[in-house]
């Protein structure tokens, strides 16, 4: 599958950014981090060609992989699952040969009562930024996917994507960038003065396609960093980097509470002041009323990644945790293990080698050592890694970048070695 690259030069103005088997559960390895040693579980991916853009989901029992394939001109999206202590034969979604595949923003995927709900993005017109979010819906009753039909109803010829969900009672909840203000057509994915802004909504799917409850929940956003949902005990939330009007652009929380959305709040005012989207979205995770968000920021050219915790559904937030130790490139996910702690994953850059990290944090600022899940490429092609936890494992999935080649790997560590 080819790789899209139409953030270029305004949304990687900040050069630190981007520093330049046969057997289904293969032995263990040792992979050394910087305080231990730990074993990692390499598993025999069910891919048939060159592989990309992996997503996860667990429901706390079983875990789901979502991938996309290339062949010839044809865009494929497939699925598995994991039983057995193997990956299930792949199984096709969907595919197109209009589609806007990006490093960036890729499919997601979510179950919920053996329902299934995915996403891909098919390209609206022959413009560049003019695509739409189709969503491809398995009905566990009936047995069959209704596929391919439009999460919004605009009509825009412009940007829609950056797509999360979560399982929301018997439905879904599903968040999008909508960039059904901009007027579409323009470069660099920053809109010019005359333009409106790219926004954020939000919308129930039925497991019978229905889609409703339908709301902006934020006017002005940034353009193309991705967005980040989970469930609270008290609804959904939404995390995301916001714009305002002088270009700063932090990470903020939306939350649905006492059946309403609230109105956006900054998570922690870091005050990156920045012109050009840095394709670095937040992630957020929770535990019954418990949250742990996650975030890359730039501020002052100083790149890091923190984290930080909420104890009340989002309304208040901890002092923040660094987490990185080096030059970090972000592209961070987070789960959560307790009320009081998570596990969170980053890239970072040493001695210009590229790796894939991983740390449980606590709520009180400590932290366990870094595990290193792999060396990686700092290119785009190598996306962004996914985490998810199942009983006793944290599972990892990430683009492997060999040359001109793609394939996606996934891996576990036991909780007990974080």
């Amino acid at each position: 599958m080819k790789i899209s690259s139409p953030f270029s030069f305004v949304c990687f103005g900040i050069l630190f950014v981007f520093i330049s088997c046969k057997n289904d559960v293969k032995k263990e390895e040792n992979i050394t981090s910087e305080e231990k040693k730990i074993a990692l579980q390499y598993f025999a991916n069910p891919v048939t060609g060159i592989s990309e853009l992996p997503n996860l989901f667990s429901n706390g029992n079983e875990l789901f992989l979502s991938w996309t394939e290339e062949k010839d001109s044809l865009s494929i999206l497939y699925f598995s699952k994991f039983k057995n202590e193997k990956w299930s034969p792949s199984e096709e979604i969907t595919s197109g040969k209009d589609w806007f595949v990006n490093w960036a923003d890729f499919p997601a995927i979510v179950e919920n009562n053996g329902n299934i709900l995915t996403n891909i993005l098919q390209k609206s017109s022959p413009d560049t930024y003019s695509y739409d979010v189709k969503l491809n819906l398995f009905n566990s009753e009936e047995k069959k996917w209704n596929s391919n039909f439009m999460l919004h109803n605009d009509g825009t010829k412009s940007e829609h994507g950056f797509v999360s969900m979560v399982p929301y009672n018997d439905s879904f909840f599903v968040t999008w960038l909508d960039g059904r203000n901009t007027g579409g057509g323009h470069e660099g994915h920053d809109h010019n003065e005359s333009a409106g802004a790219m926004t954020l909504r939000g919308a129930v799917v039925g497991v019978d396609g229905s889609i409703t409850s339908e709301n902006e929940l934020d006017a002005k956003v940034c353009d193309c960093c991705q967005t980040s949902t989970a469930l609270s005990s008290q609804g959904p939330v939404v995390v995301y980097r916001d714009r305002s009007d002088k270009e700063i652009r932090d990470i903020s929380i939306v939350r649905w509470a006492d059946s309403t959305w609230s109105q956006p709040k900054t998570v922690v005012a870091d005050n990156w002041d920045i012109e050009g989207c840095p394709v670095n979205g937040p992630a957020v995770a929770a535990f019954e009323d418990n949250l742990a968000v996650a975030w890359f920021t730039g501020k002052d050219e100083k790149p890091k990644v923190q984290i930080t915790f909420s104890n009340d559904g989002g309304k208040s937030f901890d002092t923040p945790i660094r987490v990185d130790s080096n030059t970090t490139l972000g592209r961070v996910d987070v789960a959560m293990l307790s009320q009081e702690s998570a596990v969170i994953s980053w890239m970072e850059v040493v001695d210009q080698e590229t790796f894939i990290r991983l740390k449980k944090i606590y709520a009180n600022g400590s932290k366990g050592e870094v595990i290193t899940i792999s060396g990686t490429s700092s290119a785009r092609a190598s996306g962004f890694p996914k985490i998810a936890i199942v009983k006793d494992f944290v599972y990892i999935a990430w683009t492997q970048i060999n040359g001109k080649q793609s394939s996606i790997q996934t891996a576990r560590i036991s909780l007990d070695n974080l």
